[in-house]
């Protein structure tokens, strides 16, 4: 998407081949040493899958990695440490994948001999890969008003691509860039650069963009007529 004037925004969609990699930890030092080698699509895939399919509210956002280490290795402490990991201050997997890491060692490196327990048999971690294919959308919007109505059309997987994937690609969601370079939208891009899409539904996200984008229509409205 190139950061062109009165540019129409095209929409697109994604979806993901997920599969094994072959290589499963029993431990958290074997745990430790899989995260380090995997590519960075697995800890993509481990960190972020569960956005496309919850549907609950949570405190902090889950990842696979912390729910192995509370629930099969029964270190609840290390657990709720990689679950608060706040995937917001990162743009990069890389960074992601150096903040886990940080932690799990930090903790290893106070108690090592507490880390040595195996899961139970069939309880292993299995590291699993993805492949992401997207695809073109027939939605275009080439005003705030069509971009409203396609948001209210487009599938969630569309709008998890051009949110949570865009801040990976480019720092920042594909709305909030399309909104202030093509309509100089400056003010409802930032509103969409402040929300926390981590501790909420895609389906609650969609109803808040369209809720700040009919906000501003409205304000659009009420200042032609006070024009008049």
């Amino acid at each position: 998407m190139s950061l062109v004037p009165n540019e129409p925004f095209y929409f697109f969609t994604r979806q993901n081949l997920t599969y094994l990699t072959g290589r499963k930890a029993r431990n958290l030092p074997e745990l430790l040493a899989g995260i380090k080698e995997v590519p960075t699509s697995s800890i993509y895939h481990h960190t972020h899958h569960y956005l496309e399919q919850h549907e609950f509210l949570s405190p902090e956002p889950p990842n696979d990695f912390a729910y192995w280490i509370t629930d099969i290795l029964q270190d609840k402490v290390l657990g709720e440490k990689v679950a608060s990991i706040d995937l917001r201050e990162f743009f990069t997997l890389h960074d992601i994948r150096s903040r886990i890491i940080e932690v799990i060692e930090h903790a290893m490196r106070g108690n090592p001999n507490a880390f040595q327990q195996n899961a139970p048999n069939g309880e292993e971690f299995h590291f699993m890969n993805a492949q992401t294919f997207v695809f073109p959308t027939k939605y275009v919007a080439h005003s705030l008003i069509d971009f409203k109505e396609c948001l209210e059309k487009v599938s969630i997987y569309s709008i998890y691509y051009h949110v949570f994937e865009a801040r990976l690609r480019r720092k920042f969601s594909d709305f909030s860039i399309w909104l202030a370079a093509s309509l100089g939208e400056d003010e409802l891009a930032q509103e969409f650069m402040e929300l926390d899409p981590y501790t909420q539904t895609l389906e609650n996200l969609r109803r808040t963009l369209i809720g700040h984008i009919e906000t501003r229509l409205k304000e659009g409205i009420r200042g032609k007529a006070s024009r008049i």
